[in-house]
């Protein structure tokens, strides 16, 4: 059976799995409404596998990757004394210290497609951390589906403090110089966004399609932010133009990105939303805004 192509899949299938990605759907409704596309060899089943993430051959940097040294660590959060665990990621044999960057992942747990993109901002000269926000469920349960039901059950404002608790422990690691940017994709956008709001010191901060805060929060950023929006993604474009008001405003240092035509998740190569131009470009100026940044 030939393999389904991206451009034989119609704008909607993805415009659905987006609804079922952000819990606005559940799976039964998901699988219901994905059989209508469904014609020909182009079976229900091999729809939903052509839109599940394929973490097995999409991992650019490898966990093993004899070049880094990536562990699990843990610290604490201030809410309820939770114990807090993260991916910690340092290139071998590093003599000084690093600015750090903070990996923030989606909706679902801490899965491979984040701690691959914590190790390639390793590579980039920094140390890095990607906590899980599932941890004082048990972590990252191994399939997203799952993780986004747990995640689900958590508060975002708890989990807030938990990324925020994640920073301040990256900012004094021993490895750390105390430069510290944050990154973040969807969820982790938003978590991004909220961090620039929160903490006068942060040194650089990089959303992708995430959600805005609100007019009072947003004028109280202080740090460099440069926001990625996927062009099709209007269910968060609708908030940017109000978003990028207060910046200018607020004489925010910014930079914003509306790469066209792409699906929101445009970055995650690990999904048919990917766009591999989009990724690139985008992945090039997070490194260059950094290096600005927190290198500078």
């Amino acid at each position: 059976m030939e393999p389904i192509k991206k451009e034989d899949i119609s704008q909607d299938v993805f415009d659905l799995y987006d609804d079922y990605a952000h819990n606005k759907i559940d799976r039964k409704e998901f699988l219901k409404k994905l059989s209508l596309f469904a014609f020909g060899a182009i079976t229900l089943p091999a729809l939903l596998s052509f839109i599940s993430p394929n973490y097995a051959d999409a991992i650019l940097v490898k966990s093993t990757d004899p070049r880094l040294k990536s562990v699990t660590v843990h610290y604490e959060s201030p809410k309820g004394g939770k114990k807090m665990n993260g991916y910690f990621s340092i290139q071998k044999d590093v003599k000084e210290k690093l600015p750090g960057i903070l990996v923030v992942h989606e909706n679902r747990g801490l899965n491979p497609y984040i701690k691959d993109v914590a190790r390639r901002a390793t590579l980039e000269g920094y140390v890095t951390l990607a906590p899980d926000a599932l941890a004082p469920m048990g972590g990252y349960p191994g399939n997203d589906d799952d993780g986004r039901e747990m995640q689900g059950k958590r508060d975002r404002n708890e989990m807030l403090e938990d990324f925020i608790a994640g920073y301040q422990y990256l900012k004094s690691h021993k490895d750390c110089n105390g430069k510290v940017g944050v990154i973040g994709f969807c969820f982790g956008g938003w978590i991004s966004n909220m961090m620039a709001v929160r903490l006068p010191d942060l040194g650089a901060a990089v959303p992708y399609y995430g959600r805005q805060p609100e007019k009072e929060d947003a004028a109280k950023i202080k740090a460099p932010m440069l926001l990625q929006y996927a062009g099709l993604d209007k269910r968060v474009n609708e908030g940017w133009p109000a978003f990028e008001k207060v910046l200018k405003e607020n004489n925010v240092t910014y930079e914003a990105h509306i790469y066209p035509d792409v699906n929101h998740g445009f970055h995650n190569n690990t999904t048919p939303r990917f766009d591999e131009a989009a990724a690139d470009l985008s992945w090039e100026r997070t490194i260059a805004f950094f290096n600005t940044h927190l290198k500078g």
